[in-house]
């Protein structure tokens, strides 16, 4: 698991085409609420590392953890913070793409 991506679920996940000897039967419909499940859950795990920078923070200043261990957990909020922002522009760059697609 890589900041709250859970790298299995990415590698569950077959080719558009590929059956691999299995019938699929999901519907597009319900392969977007899959889909938004999983982009629920992946915000969720950013929000949560956010709020353990916070309580990190107010141990750090209580004197209850180290320095090493608050920069650590912000680092991690910050990479999660930055990677969720990429994933966002490149959905909004490939919506804007498929608006400009003349039919």
């Amino acid at each position: 698991m890589i900041q709250g991506i859970d790298l299995n679920a990415l590698n569950s996940v077959s080719p558009v085409g590929s059956t691999s000897g299995k019938t699929v039967s999901q519907t597009p419909a319900e392969s977007m609420r899959n889909f938004g499940a999983y982009l629920s859950d992946a915000l969720d795990s950013v929000a949560a590392q956010e709020k353990n920078v916070q309580v990190m923070n107010n141990k750090f200043l209580l004197g209850q953890v180290s320095a090493d261990e608050v920069m650590i957990a912000s680092e991690q909020a910050m990479l999660s913070l930055q990677l969720t922002t990429q994933v966002r522009n490149k959905v909004i760059e490939a919506y804007q793409e498929i608006m400009r697609t003349q039919i």
